[in-house]
């Protein structure tokens, strides 16, 4: 506690949404800011978790369309101009430090979910060596510390490897996405064994990198593939 307050003293934090020194000292995002931010509510499709307007769907559109090579995800937030705006401060301002509220609540509101699905280790999307040298991080990974810290799960970020650097995905339709991907990701040796995994990232826009994760680990002797991602895109 002493060591805490400490380093609360020499490093306040600061929050995720407003940039600002946190009130209380420690606390990991200011109470009024906690309120902007736009929580993924139910119903959600069964599949990836995306807000769905009508209740009495089980499945969003493109999951009803479309086979995963993934079970099932969950996401904390909708993709919004907020999160938006985070997820910008920590992937090219170096705020690292905001995935440890993200971290941290995601643990705290899927933590039964997770246990329901009974995985063995967290697996992080990796990046290409290129981006985390520049970037000096990979964000996936360093949620992932957070989330199996919290919940106690090992995380394995050598079961995936980042073989090829390809085009921002930004730029993409959903279809382009996923052939961008084709042969970017491969798994490591030594993974066998493990039959549950959950994939973490950032953001969920089309599930092309999840997908191609799904399947790369499903190659590989994974026998269910989850996902937990901080954003979801398409929400109401």
């Amino acid at each position: 506690m002493v060591k805490e307050t400490f380093l609360n003293v020499l490093f306040p934090r600061r929050c995720p949404v407003c940039g600002e020194i946190t009130s209380p000292a420690g606390s990991l995002i200011c109470p009024s800011c906690f309120l902007k931010l736009s929580f993924v509510k139910t119903p959600v499709c069964k599949k990836c978790g995306k807000e769905i307007v009508d209740e009495t769907m089980e499945y969003c559109g493109d999951c009803m369309g479309h086979r995963h090579a993934f079970e099932s995800g969950v996401a904390l937030l909708n993709y919004d101009e907020t999160a938006r705006t985070v997820m910008a401060q920590i992937k090219y301002k170096n705020k690292r430090e905001y995935l440890d509220f993200f971290g941290a609540a995601m643990a705290k509101r899927y933590e039964r979910t997770v246990e329901r699905m009974a995985v063995e280790a967290i697996v992080p999307v990796p990046v290409h060596p290129s981006r985390r040298r520049a970037r000096g991080f990979n964000q996936a990974e360093v949620l992932a510390e957070v989330l199996g810290k919290k919940l106690g799960i090992p995380v394995k970020p050598e079961m995936l490897i980042r073989e090829k650097r390809t085009r921002p995905q930004k730029e993409l339709t959903a279809a382009e996405r996923l052939k961008n991907l084709s042969g970017a990701f491969s798994a490591r040796e030594g993974i066998h064994g493990i039959r549950r995994v959950l994939l973490v990232d950032d953001i969920y826009t089309t599930g092309s990198t999840i997908e191609a994760c799904a399947r790369v680990l499903r190659n590989a002797g994974v026998e269910k593939v989850y996902f937990a991602v901080i954003c979801m895109t398409g929400g109401r």
